[in-house]
């Protein structure tokens, strides 16, 4: 593909006296699984939830797939999309959350199969059946029937990653996705994860898992500041950085 999945142009995005991302410029390309590492604070998730219209940018503008994101073209000035065709939009793109966000009075397989069903009206025999392909891929077909109060941690952010990709999107988005997991129960989540780039999966990833990144990323973007100081391979950026604010971060992880 001659074109990147996602390319994102100078956007910036103010909360209050907050400037949140400063110019932002970014390409991620088919496959291609990009880490976004950074100080809280630092305009990561910021991006994410630009990139997934759960957040308006105030400049610049964001394409997915060729089509931009949140806005028409029309006789030289832009015009926002409709809440429905922002909705349209969205559905190319999936999101893992830190908090899992399932809801809890459906079991894994009811949490997985609300999505194809209930937005994008698909029969319910055929999706249920890819539902339950999804809980195995994500090692939950046995717990298909549980309710999320009845799954640890790192089971209910299979379940949501499962739902996720219940949608068939192009592309998907994590947010700090093993943040809110007891150490234990991370490595099952990063497996997992490790499973979806293997195959293929275009993936924007928010972590503080620099082993993750330093094993899965094709590239890694290091932000402070509502920008990006540093970009590229994985290997360059985790073990010889360019970037004295790089340096600093990443010696602080340790």
């Amino acid at each position: 593909m001659s074109k990147p999945l996602i390319a994102i142009r100078q956007v910036s995005k103010q909360f209050g006296d907050f400037q949140a991302l400063r110019q932002v410029s970014l390409d991620v390309w088919p496959g291609e699984v990009v880490c976004l590492i950074g100080k809280s604070g630092s305009g990561k998730t910021t991006l994410l939830r630009c990139v997934n219209q759960l957040t308006t940018i105030d400049s610049g503008g964001i394409w997915l797939d060729g089509e931009l994101l949140g806005f028409r073209e029309q006789s030289g000035r832009l015009h926002r999309l409709s809440d429905k065709e922002i909705g349209r939009q969205r559905l190319k793109c999936g999101m893992v959350f830190q908090r899992f966000n399932l809801f809890p009075h459906m079991t894994a397989l009811e949490n997985v199969l609300e999505g194809p069903v209930q937005v994008q009206q698909r029969k319910l025999a055929e999706a249920k059946l890819e539902a339950m392909e999804l809980l195995r891929r994500v090692g939950l077909a046995e717990k298909a029937g549980s309710y999320p109060s009845q799954l640890s941690g790192g089971q209910q952010q299979r379940v949501a990653i499962a739902r996720a990709l219940a949608m068939r999107p192009q592309l998907v988005l994590f947010d700090e996705p093993t943040s809110a997991l007891d150490p234990e129960l991370v490595g099952e989540v990063l497996a997992v994860m490790k499973e979806l780039a293997t195959s293929g999966m275009t993936m924007l990833v928010v972590t503080h898992e620099l082993g993750f990144a330093r094993e899965v990323a094709d590239r890694v973007v290091y932000m402070d500041q509502g920008a990006i100081v540093e970009s590229g391979p994985a290997r360059d950026v985790l073990t010889a950085p360019r970037e004295a604010r790089t340096r600093a971060f990443l010696a602080a992880e340790v």
